[in-house]
């Protein structure tokens, strides 16, 4: 058979450096943009802080007033409803905390407000995020019961250490459950995000972020085979050693360990806990206008940076040899404005899609959360689910309930008898409203709590009401009991 050379024809999908700086800055917090930006500005020279407008209140992107109906909002309601003056809220007539005095129907109580500042104010872990993403699984109340033990015996850095044995064993006596079974979960697990949790090994780790990414990403297929086998041997072996054992060109092989190195080897450190000090910057701003709901973008979330046009016509006018250092930091800064903007239009799209589908959540509180998975905002927006979970994580929308983060208009949901969903953050709203009004002589058992919801159309186990009112740290009801 004879050697020939044959050319073809076609399209790959390659993770470039401009789609890695998008990814990055969409899963950063407020904070955490803005300390990019000044350090992009610092160290290229064409890029320059633009001098800030006048700062009253959060307002959309373009600059205009919330109630101007600006290009950077969007409507999360029916125009057609009655003009409701007396319940419109805007940031100039309410404070941080709350609504005004005029803010009507659409306000929160002190006690919306002070559970949003609670729920603010705590710092969240690796647990909880993963804990948050489990509920919102389609799996099992067993299978949750062996991921939360999973979950709980990561380390800091989201390794599985301990054997499955030893995972089976804190299970017990109130589930019983084989490796294989538990083996199957952990693999729901390594789903979830930051991708590369759960993982028992270094080489699974990596294996598990290169399964993510696209089958024509070059180098993809050889580093599969590197972390596999001979991973550690290759601080030893180095590259040459690496690609005889292979049996692979250098070229490719150097290529394959670069994409290895891109890698993070410890994913666990991406979600950790935040200083409680620092201040929280709301990314979004809602309001409501003339009865519907608005959102944009809040300004101090969007760095004011543009390019220096200095340098800019400097560059027209020199020559391609005379000014290429210019010409790369250039096209570095247009990458960032680019990755900002795109950072941006997906945050709003991923608001818009919430607000459409949560507004009662604004309008009567947490009873009227309705239950709400990432992938059904995936599906609306047309965005896949870790860019969803990417664009939500540590970010916070400024409303009339108070700063929340966008984590809190998503909720699991348990189906009702009327055919319909209850999300559990409604229930568990239920149950501390039916526990406030209790007589503190004879307070309500879990039992009977359960029996209340069920004559309500919802149907819940007293395990269930039980382990919500733990979770909002609400003693049994021998401690409830208040003869005085």
């Amino acid at each position: 058979m004879k050697a020939r050379l044959q050319t073809s024809l076609g399209q790959q999908l390659v993770m470039t450096p401009q789609l890695r700086q998008a990814i990055r800055l969409l899963q950063m917090s407020t904070l955490e943009l803005q300390a990019e930006v000044a350090e992009a500005i610092e160290t290229n020279p064409l890029l320059e802080w633009t001098e800030d407008a006048p700062y009253d209140a959060p307002t959309p992107v373009d600059g205009t007033s919330p109630g101007s109906g600006a290009s950077g909002a969007d409507d999360a309601g029916d125009s057609s409803r009655d003009d409701r003056d007396g319940e419109d809220w805007t940031p100039d007539e309410a404070s941080w905390d709350g609504v005004g005095s005029g803010s009507g129907g659409g306000g929160g109580s002190d006690d919306d407000r002070e559970g949003a500042a609670e729920r603010m104010a705590e710092p969240e872990s690796l647990g909880d995020h993963l804990l948050w993403q489990l509920h919102l699984s389609p799996l099992s109340e067993r299978d949750r019961r062996i991921g939360a033990a999973l979950i709980d015996a990561l380390d800091e850095d989201g390794y599985l250490r301990e054997p499955l044995s030893a995972i089976a064993e804190t299970l017990l006596p109130e589930t019983v459950a084989g490796e294989d079974e538990i083996l199957t979960v952990l693999h729901q697990l390594q789903r979830f995000d930051p991708v590369g949790i759960g993982a028992r090994n270094l080489g699974e780790c990596l294996r598990l972020q290169l399964e993510v990414l696209p089958d024509c990403t070059p180098g993809r297929a050889l580093a599969l085979r590197i972390v596999d086998g001979p991973l550690e041997r290759l601080p030893r072996s180095g590259i040459a050693g690496i690609a005889q054992e292979l049996r692979s060109p250098i070229d490719q092989v150097e290529q394959a360990v670069q994409l290895v190195r891109s890698l993070d080897p410890r994913p666990g450190k991406q979600v950790g806990e935040v200083d409680p000090d620092n201040y929280v910057i709301p990314d979004c701003v809602v309001w409501r206008q003339r009865g519907v709901w608005k959102v944009a973008l809040s300004q101090q979330a969007m760095p004011r940076v543009s390019i220096h046009r200095g340098y800019e016509q400097m560059i027209r006018r020199c020559g391609e040899s005379d000014a290429g250092y210019l010409r790369t930091q250039l096209q570095e800064a247009r990458w960032l404005l680019k990755s900002l903007e795109a950072r941006g239009e997906t945050l709003l799209k991923v608001m818009r899609c919430l607000l459409r589908m949560q507004a009662g959540f604004l309008e009567f509180g947490e009873q009227a959360l309705r239950p709400l998975t990432l992938r059904e905002i995936a599906g609306e927006v047309g965005l896949h689910e870790s860019t969803v979970s990417r664009a939500i994580a540590r970010k916070y929308v400024r409303t009339p309930r108070g700063t929340l983060p966008l984590k809190a208009f998503f909720a699991s949901g348990i189906d009702t008898e009327g055919g319909g969903e209850a999300s559990s953050t409604a229930i568990q709203a239920m149950i501390r409203r039916l526990i406030d009004d209790e007589n503190p002589r004879k307070p309500l058992s879990d039992a009977k709590l359960a029996d209340l919801l069920k004559q309500a159309g919802i149907p819940v186990a007293r395990r269930t009401v039980a382990k919500y009112r733990e979770a909002m740290n609400i003693s049994a009801s021998h401690e409830r009991v208040r003869i005085g």
